[in-house]
């Protein structure tokens, strides 16, 4: 739904109620002008003082409804055409606004934060069995892509999600520590405070969130699945804090640290599950260097000032959320081995197959979340995949249509980074004919926006 229509169909239901009430109003007054009546000639014959008496009630009873309509009308104004979350133009023209040349503080100095991350509420029904992936689908119609940062405010009980791909996450995740975990779990010197802060709001939030799979300990946290149990209190630690926070959860983790220049750099992480980059190529690296290493399409002309300025900003108070999506030819989630193998000087879609069958197509999405650890001031990237078959999701209402023209949308520079010329002729004929199916079956187009607003 865009801004736009947002604002006109709040608008329209910000009419029909304030209607709503004025009727009841015009109600009321109509039964209470009856009620006079009745009573009027009453009133003659009742003396002068029982006279006095009903005309000042019903004074009173008219000004008080009068100012209560007036406050009720205030109100449903007011809520009508607030959105339910900071929309994404508000997050990021709220960094681009700030104009001041004074810095707010000392580059690379940070004074900890008394914040403490509030406790969750356990997560509702969930179970290891039963709790299904968030249906994330986070395109959107074209005819235009718009390059952006995406951002949207989160709460802070929404940090991490777990669900029943909990089982294989975790064994590929155990899996790629014994085999690389000095090449995608890394932490320096500097990060190091940070890390341990990550790993300790972790071990609070879990047991917390998620009952069923984790336990609190004296020493630090029990998983109740797995068996695993994790010390976070001796030291020295017996792992990279960075490795352990990795085996806890879905997520890859990156900790971004701020130096006296101002920038942000990419100084820890847990990078297990990342399809397409690696921790070692990245690792040391500033946000800008990150970013146009990888040929992210108009980073410089639309995304660094505003990302950097947002970064310099967030407070530990403050969660934000974003969503991505991408498609592989192959079906590993740790490794997209068809964009070569993964310890190759140079890895791209060069190597790839042209023209799959539809069949090793899949999409791919993350879920990153964004806050600041109080403590250390470090920045928090966490990042889930979505990881499903093409064909699984183009059986769901309206996706392949939406999907179709989001593809259609993109640009030649968000074509290159995607691989699309691998795909794409091959992936659109699929949807297509999916799109027409859902329609010769009857599916009412416009109510879509009712059904699955982005990001799902």
């Amino acid at each position: 739904m865009t801004i736009s229509t947002a604002l006109n169909w709040a608008g329209t239901q910000a009419t029909k109620r304030a209607s709503h009430v004025y009727n009841e109003i015009r109600e009321s007054g109509n039964n209470c002008a009856t009620m006079v009546k009745a009573h009027w000639s009453r009133l003659s014959l009742e003396g002068h003082h029982k006279e006095t008496a009903y005309v000042a009630a019903l004074i009173l009873f008219l000004l008080s409804t009068t100012v209560a309509y007036i406050i009720r009308r205030r109100k449903l104004s007011k809520d009508a055409l607030r959105p339910a979350t900071p929309t994404t133009p508000g997050l990021e023209k709220a960094t681009a606004r700030n104009t001041s040349k004074a810095q707010p503080r000392e580059w690379g100095k940070w004074i900890p934060s008394d914040f403490r991350t509030p406790k969750p509420e356990p997560y509702p029904d969930w179970s290891l069995e039963n709790t299904k992936p968030l249906p994330y689908r986070p395109f959107r119609y074209g005819p235009k892509y718009n390059v952006t940062m995406g951002l949207r405010s989160m709460k802070h009980v929404d940090w991490i999600e777990l669900d029943n791909h909990y089982p294989r996450f975790h064994a590929d995740k155990a899996r790629r520590i014994e085999e690389r975990g000095h090449k995608c779990c890394r932490t320096a010197p500097e990060a190091y405070p940070a890390a341990v802060e990550l790993l300790e709001e972790l071990t609070e939030y879990l047991p917390a969130r998620y009952p069923s799979l984790f336990k609190r300990t004296d020493v630090g946290i029990d998983n109740l699945w797995s068996g695993e149990s994790f010390d976070i209190v001796t030291r020295p630690l017996p792992e990279d804090p960075m490795q352990t926070c990795g085996r806890l959860i879905q997520d890859d983790l990156a900790i971004m640290i701020e130096r006296v220049d101002g920038q942000y750099y990419l100084l820890a992480g847990a990078v297990l599950l990342a399809g397409f980059w690696r921790l070692e190529d990245k690792y040391g690296m500033g946000l800008p260097e990150i970013h146009t290493s990888g040929d992210v399409p108009q980073y410089k002309e639309k995304l660094e000032k505003g990302m950097l300025n947002f970064f310099r900003r967030v407070k530990p108070e403050e969660m934000v959320a974003r969503n991505n999506y991408f498609f592989q030819v192959d079906d590993e989630l740790p490794w997209s081995w068809s964009i070569g193998p993964e310890d190759a000087p140079e890895v791209s879609w060069n190597t790839a197959e042209k023209d799959r069958a539809i069949e090793h197509h899949y999409f791919r999405s993350e879920r990153q979340a964004l806050r600041r650890l109080p403590k250390s001031g470090g920045v928090v990237f966490t990042i889930r995949t979505y990881f499903h078959p093409v064909k699984e999701i183009a059986e769901e209402d309206y996706v392949p249509g939406r999907l179709a023209s989001a593809i259609r949308s993109w640009g030649d520079d968000v074509s290159r980074y995607k691989g699309k010329e691998k795909y794409g002729k091959v992936l659109l004929e699929y949807l297509d004919k999916k799109h027409e199916e859902q329609i010769a079956r009857g599916l009412d187009l416009s109510r879509e926006d009712e059904v699955r607003a982005y990001p799902y």
